[in-house]
């Protein structure tokens, strides 16, 4: 079994959405209890993995559907909503469920609540106006989450937490074929220049003034080392959804809540794997999902010095992506980190483990040499970002945490 299938018509619906409906169309009759007459899907710039949208059934009713794909996937079974309904999270469950890789469909009753992710990028845009609001929202369901995590925090052994869905966002990412696919052997595309990814790889940056002391190869191997789910015992775990990025919570207008969505990577697992893809793509990636837009407004220069990388950039997250993060250090991280020290079972290792998950983020959640996707400047913005991320030296990243936390930064 493979999710080729949906691989191709995933990247079909940027290019060719009527091709795109008319093949999905038949993968979901093939696949549904029940026949379907329309299929509408939805090229979002959100989707980078993924394929939504809405389905008509033969007899008029209109539905919501959502598939996440992941090739090269180790884990076969995902989609666990129950456990996030069944641990209080306020989370939008599907009518039906297909959770084999391969044929993996969640269908949900139609609804049209606005992504947090397209809320967010109107503000940025000016039009809306109702930040403050956004961030209020934001910083009550991260109380919630908060209190989830306690009432949901219990030890877990290596051999229990290892073939839980989230690894696969993280080591299996790693480990598996998407590291190579993307980038062994390539030439990566740099503005004016291009160097072989194997020689990019091995050099130290220096990125807007700071010394960071590992290379990309060395960040390589040490999320491997440590990320690595057959590795330690009595990990500490809570229930999450696993990849809470903007795009998978809604802002229900009536009730003034956020609400989750696509538990493709729900679970029992570590609270760090479970704030890493909202720390990181809530805030920093929006080049990621704009790149052609951000490329224009961006400033980026690059030089190889002394064997070094030397890079000078001036990205900046919006101040509502500042104000996400800030609510979510403050209002879940560190709570987290000291409830996690009166317990005894917080890792002297956290911040590592944090980071080098972090640094997987802007890697290898797209392909940075696809020059159909990324110009050259993003592509260096997105290799910059993955060493400030993981990187052992205390940069930007580390500052802001510090600022937060304090003395658990150590």
């Amino acid at each position: 079994m493979s999710d080729r299938e949906l691989q191709e018509i995933q990247a079909l619906q940027f290019r060719d959405r009527d091709a795109a409906n008319r093949k999905l169309l038949d993968f979901i009759n093939a696949n549904l209890p029940f026949k379907v007459a329309k299929v509408e899907v939805r090229p979002l710039a959100v989707s980078l993995n993924s394929i939504n949208g809405f389905i008509t059934k033969e007899d008029g009713e209109k539905l919501f559907f959502k598939t996440h794909i992941e090739p090269q996937s180790i884990i076969h079974e995902y989609y666990n909503s129950s456990i996030l309904a069944e641990a209080g999270y306020p989370v939008i469950k599907p009518i039906f469920s297909s959770t084999e890789w391969g044929k993996q469909l969640l269908i949900y009753k139609y609804f049209d609540a606005p992504s947090l992710f397209n809320v967010a990028r109107d503000i940025e845009t000016n039009n809306r106006d109702d930040e403050e609001r956004i961030i209020a929202l934001q910083e009550k369901a991260d109380e919630q989450l908060r209190e989830i995590y306690f009432t949901t925090l219990q030890s877990l052994t290596a051999g229990e937490h290892k073939s839980v869905p989230v690894h696969q966002l993280f080591f299996h990412r790693l480990t598996g074929g998407r590291l190579r696919e993307f980038y062994q052997g390539k030439e990566i595309l740099l503005p004016g220049s291009s160097l072989q990814f194997e020689e990019l790889a091995g050099m130290k940056w220096r990125i807007n003034g700071l010394e960071y002391q590992d290379t990309i190869n060395e960040l390589i191997q040490r999320a491997i080392a440590l990320l690595n789910p057959e590795i330690g015992a009595d990990l500490a775990s809570v229930v999450g959804h696993g990849d809470a990025h903007n795009g998978n919570v809604f802002v229900d207008e009536d009730k003034e809540e956020l609400i989750y969505f696509d538990p493709a990577f729900a679970g029992r697992h570590s609270p760090f794997l479970d704030l890493t893809k909202p720390l990181f793509h809530n805030v920093f990636a929006i080049w990621m999902y704009f790149p052609k837009e951000i490329a224009e407004e961006l400033s980026i220069n690059w030089e190889i010095k002394d064997g070094k990388m030397v890079v000078e950039h001036d990205f900046q997250p919006s101040a509502i992506r500042v104000g996400f993060l800030r609510s979510k250090i403050r209002r879940v991280l560190k709570p987290l980190l000291e409830e996690l020290r009166s317990r005894n079972c917080l890792s002297p290792q956290w911040r590592e483990y944090l980071k080098l998950a972090l640094f997987c983020c802007p890697f290898l959640t797209m392909n940075l040499s696809d020059r159909l996707k990324f110009p050259p400047e993003i592509t260096l913005l997105g290799l910059a970002m993955s060493v400030e991320m993981g990187s052992s030296t205390f940069g930007d990243v580390d500052s802001f945490l510090d600022a937060e936390l304090g003395g658990y930064i150590n």
